[in-house]
């Protein structure tokens, strides 16, 4: 999110709607009604050191910490649609990737909610807060999910120490996942698939031919001040929350960044979502397409839906109002 509406709050809860909507990436509405919060000013975790807190904002649920050298990260961006974090919701349930850790900042409306991967009551009570890290060891492969959105003033802040994370744990390559608003497109936007990518320079090397060879469209470059005939071009994405930030930072610190995003207007957001990793899988290959015996065309590709999200558009109307 950005703009008044995110400076403001906008009167939204952690998961980016109406407070008691029930609507989300996870489901989250409900859960910061639970009781249970943090502060930004509580005392740091008693196994969390003070050099640890000043260099990096997370925090393994082992003391020992996971080896994340040479893994993909994937992180989505609080964007138009909260696409990204729907997209994310769904390789972590696929997948099912375990949680290794999490972000203590300052830098993000604090919530708390139940576990919105669920998949039994035993586990059902789990909590999550705001900025978890799962992992799928087998696969080299690390999702980071954000559940609420920046504190005023505090988003460069993340994006510094975020990519200082990601510099030290020395993963391979980062994607982003993110969206950027419909309504904003150009012409030749609007006559072409409604998907984009953005390649550090670093990154170009090792996989600009695959990309190439999946037809895929860069994110073009338009004027920085549109009203100037001579002004210089750049990448903007309307909508897209920390998305051009983190890419810009990446290109000046020379971190492998990808980032994948696309068009969409504020709604019922889950096809955008699904199309999103659909997207990412054609270069990933995350899952693969499931043969039926009697049809050799591949099936639809098998996402696993978070049980959080039940509660996607609230849980409907009681019946005492009837």
């Amino acid at each position: 999110m950005e703009g008044p509406r995110a400076a403001q709050g906008c009167g939204r809860c952690a998961c980016g709607q109406p407070p008691g909507s029930g609507r989300g990436f996870a489901g989250f509405a409900r859960g910061l009604r639970a009781g249970l919060r943090f502060s930004p000013g509580d005392p740091r975790p008693p196994h969390v050191s003070a050099a640890l807190c000043s260099t990096t904002m997370f925090v393994p649920c082992e003391k020992s910490g996971p080896d994340l050298s040479g893994c993909t990260l994937l992180l989505p961006a609080v964007s138009v649609g909260n696409v990204g974090q729907l997209a994310v919701d769904l390789i972590i349930s696929t997948l099912n990737m375990s949680k290794i850790g999490y972000f203590y900042t300052d830098c993000l409306v604090p919530m708390v909610g139940n576990n919105p991967y669920a998949t039994a009551e035993e586990n059902s009570t789990e909590l999550s807060i705001n900025a978890e890290v799962y992992s799928l060891p087998s696969r080299k492969l690390v999702a980071l999910q954000l559940r609420s959105i920046f504190i005023k003033y505090k988003s460069t802040s993340f994006c510094e120490k975020l990519l200082s994370w990601v510099k030290s744990s020395s993963f391979a390559k980062v994607i982003v996942l993110s969206s950027s608003h419909s309504y904003q497109r150009n012409d030749l936007q609007l006559r072409s698939t409604p998907f984009r990518y953005l390649l550090t320079p670093c990154m170009q090397k090792s996989v600009e031919n695959k990309i190439k060879s999946l037809n895929w469209q860069e994110m073009e470059k338009t004027p920085c001040i549109p009203e100037m005939s001579d002004s210089d071009y750049c990448v903007r994405i309307p909508g897209g929350g920390i998305t051009r930030a983190l890419y810009k930072e990446s290109c000046s610190k020379e971190i492998q960044m990808v980032v994948l995003l696309k068009f969409v207007s504020e709604g019922d957001n889950v096809p955008d979502a699904l199309g999103l990793v659909e997207y990412l899988n054609e270069w990933l290959q995350i899952i693969k397409p499931q043969l039926q015996s009697n049809d050799p065309a591949p099936s639809a590709l098998p996402w696993k839906i978070p049980s959080s999200w039940k509660l996607l558009f609230g849980s409907g109307l009681p019946r005492a109002l009837f």
